[in-house]
C-alpha cells in the first residue's frame, strides 16, 4: 500500500548527496538539483560540458541519468518510491526530470544493500582478473533494467582484437587534436579540488599498457607502481540504444548506474569507458561487434575482479552540495 506525501527536506537532501556520488565525464558533474515541498527537478548544466571531448553534450546527459537512477535509489531506500517524469518541459530540454514521491510502508532490504553500494563503486582503471560464475550473474544484470529502452551486449573474447582496433583508431584520430588533449590534462591537474579525476585514481605506465580498451590519460613517467596480475581479463558490456536522442542518453545513463551496483553489490569491480564511442569511426567498428547492428553503441562497461592485494580507489571528490542543489520553499 502506497500513500502520498511529502518527503522531507532532509531525506532529499540525503539522497542527492547520494545522487552525485554517480560517474561523470571527467569527474565533470554536470547536475543542477532544485527540491522543492513536492518534487525534485534534475537538470544538465550546459556549462559543465566537456565542449571537445563532449560537444554535443551527450555524456553529460549519461551522466546525469546515472544520477537520476543514484537518486531513486538512495529514496528507495529511505521508504520513497519515485515517480520520475522524463523531460517534463519541452520547451526547455536541458530539464531532465521531475520526480514526486510516494510512501512505502515496507523496505526490502535489497533495496537498502543497493543504496551502500552507491557508496563503495569507484571506477577502476587497472587491469581486471575475469569474473566468477558469469554466466550466471548475466540474467540479473538484463533484470535490473527495461530492455527495450536500452541493449546490453557481453562482447564475446574473439571480439576483443577488434575493440582494441577501435580503442587505437580514436588515439590516432585524437593524436593532435589540442583541444582535447588540453581538456585531459586540465580534468587530470592536482589544483582541482571538488572535480576532476584525482592522480590516486589514475593508473601508472605499467598498468595502463596491460588495459587495452580504456582511455589513456596523462601519465607520470616516473610513477612505476604495477599491479599484480597480466593483461586486463575484464568482461567488456556494451550499452546501446535504439536511437542517438537526448531521451536515449538518459535511459542509457539510468542503465549505467543500474549495472555498476548491481556489480558492485557482489563484489566486482567496474570502469565506464566512453572514448570509443565518441567519434563515428570507432563507433562504427563498436556497432558490427553487437548484436543489434542498427543500434547505437553509447557506453561500454569493463566488469571484473580487482588483482589481488590492491586496495580499492580512494573516492573521487565531488562539489560542495551547496552549488548543486537549490532548495525552494
Amino acid at each position: 500500500m502506497m500513500t502520498q506525501t511529502i518527503a522531507d527536506t532532509e531525506v532529499i537532501t540525503a539522497a542527492v548527496e547520494l545522487a552525485c556520488r554517480a560517474p561523470s565525464l571527467h569527474n565533470s558533474q554536470p547536475w543542477r538539483w532544485v527540491a522543492s515541498s513536492t518534487s525534485v527537478d534534475l537538470f544538465v548544466d550546459p556549462h559543465r560540458t566537456v565542449t571537445s571531448t563532449d560537444p554535443s553534450g551527450r555524456e553529460a546527459i549519461i551522466s546525469c541519468g546515472a544520477a537520476l537512477n543514484h537518486f531513486e535509489v538512495a529514496m528507495a531506500a529511505g521508504g520513497w518510491a519515485s515517480n520520475v517524469e522524463r523531460f517534463p518541459n519541452p520547451n526547455n530540454l536541458d530539464h531532465l526530470a521531475s520526480v514526486d514521491f510516494a510512501f512505502v510502508d515496507y523496505i526490502a532490504q535489497g533495496r537498502r544493500s543497493r543504496a551502500d553500494a552507491i557508496l563503495r563503486r569507484r571506477t577502476n582503471r587497472l587491469p581486471f582478473r575475469a569474473p566468477k560464475h558469469w554466466a550466471s550473474f548475466v540474467p540479473v544484470l538484463r533484470s535490473s533494467f527495461d530492455n527495450d529502452l536500452v541493449t546490453l551486449d557481453v562482447l564475446a573474447a574473439d571480439a576483443r582484437p577488434r575493440l582494441t582496433e577501435a580503442a587505437r583508431l580514436t588515439e590516432a584520430l585524437r593524436r593532435y587534436d589540442d583541444h582535447y588533449h588540453s581538456e585531459l590534462r586540465w580534468w587530470t591537474a592536482p589544483s582541482r579540488e571538488f572535480e576532476g579525476i584525482p592522480e590516486s585514481a589514475l593508473v601508472s605506465e605499467s598498468d595502463d599498457r596491460r588495459v587495452d580498451v580504456n582511455r589513456r590519460f596523462p601519465i607520470d613517467p616516473f610513477d612505476e607502481r604495477s599491479s599484480a596480475g597480466t593483461h586486463d581479463e575484464a568482461k567488456i558490456l556494451v550499452l546501446s540504444t535504439p536511437r542517438d536522442t537526448r531521451v536515449d542518453f538518459l535511459n542509457c545513463g539510468e542503465v549505467l548506474s543500474a549495472i555498476l551496483l548491481e556489480c558492485t553489490m557482489v563484489g566486482l569491480a567496474t570502469c565506464p569507458v566512453t572514448h570509443i564511442t565518441e567519434l563515428e569511426a570507432s563507433r562504427d567498428i563498436l556497432r558490427v561487434l553487437t548484436s543489434h547492428p542498427v543500434a547505437v553503441p553509447q557506453v561500454l562497461i569493463r566488469v571484473g575482479i580487482e588483482p589481488e592485494g590492491e586496495f580499492a580507489p580512494e573516492p573521487t571528490p565531488r562539489r560542495p552540495l551547496s552549488e548543486v542543489l537549490e532548495i525552494r520553499g
